[in-house]
């Protein structure tokens, strides 16, 4: 559901919804607008000229785009930011292209031929500069920093502001977020998780903007309840094993029995994510190569 009038959040900070509701976004991608002149546009969204046209609405007289700002690169989140730059002689600002930022673990599996799964990747995604950990970005009248949070995708970036912070696909209030190897690392995942959550109590950030749904009121008690969901669902895993070698369908399809059938392929994928990760940390095994479609026991 396409949200064509900005809603105000908070002072200098409003939202635009794309039209592209799916199981996998929601009511459709956020798109946030930052300041009150100079307009940073975060996470333009699929490249649909009827969003375009509604960011470039929301424009009061006075106002232009300064800067375009993207967390990933998935095709729900990044493809209209080089078109939105262009027309408006501004900079695409982001990690970094679509791959950038894979653990080795992942580059191997996506060396091996696994297809990524979930939003699809905007291959041709780069940015015109590059946003390191921890750099500011900063506008007229506002500033954000970057926070490099690899996990949905390893050029995934939270961006840091004032009392809030932009959570991209990393958390959300409406799901968890999808964790799809090779393009998604839970290892990495959980690490970042901790690394927002610890950014979040020092700076004081109460209220996440997530790339779907509802904002989020209260950032610690969320990220908290993401971490103790993945615990959880390890745990599911971990005692199913106990029972025998399994695939990751195996698994999710014994694990996964209230799900939507069109998202068990996505389920299926958190799982393997969740092996991949207990296959690191020398939990399970996999029989033979480390592979979407292997085996895997406990050691």
């Amino acid at each position: 559901m396409q949200t064509t009038t900005p809603k105000e959040l908070e002072p200098g900070l409003r939202l635009l919804r794309a039209p592209n509701p799916s199981p996998m976004t929601e009511r459709g991608t956020n798109t946030y607008l930052i300041g009150t002149r100079g307009i940073a546009v975060v996470d333009p969204g699929p490249e649909d000229p009827a969003h375009l046209a509604a960011i470039e609405a929301a424009l009061t007289p006075g106002q232009h785009i300064s800067h375009v700002l993207v967390t990933h690169a998935h095709l729900d989140h990044s493809p209209l930011a080089a078109p939105l730059a262009t027309r408006h002689g501004a900079k695409v600002h982001a990690f970094g292209k679509a791959r950038d930022g894979l653990s080795a673990v992942m580059q191997d599996l996506l060396s091996s031929g696994m297809a990524g799964g979930g939003e699809g990747i905007d291959a041709g995604f780069a940015p015109d500069i590059r946003l390191a950990d921890g750099e500011d970005v900063a506008g007229d009248g506002w500033t954000l920093t970057a926070l490099h949070t690899p996990g949905h995708i390893g050029n995934h970036l939270c961006f840091l502001g004032d009392g809030f912070a932009l959570s991209g696909d990393h958390v959300m209030g409406w799901a968890t977020s999808l964790v799809s190897p090779p393009d998604g690392d839970l290892t990495d995942f959980m690490a970042s998780c901790a690394r927002l959550r610890e950014a979040c109590a020092t700076r004081g950030i109460a209220r996440l903007y997530p790339g779907h749904g509802d904002p989020v009121p209260d950032a610690l008690t969320r990220i908290d309840a993401l971490v103790a969901h993945r615990q959880m669902r390890e745990a599911q895993i971990l005692a199913a094993l106990a029972s025998g070698p399994a695939t990751a369908a195996d698994l999710a399809a014994r694990i996964y029995t209230e799900v939507d059938p069109r998202l068990l392929p996505a389920a299926t994928r958190n799982v393997l994510a969740h092996l991949i990760d207990l296959t690191v940390r020398d939990t399970v095994t996999p029989t033979g190569p480390l592979r979407e479609t292997a085996t895997f026991a406990l050691r």
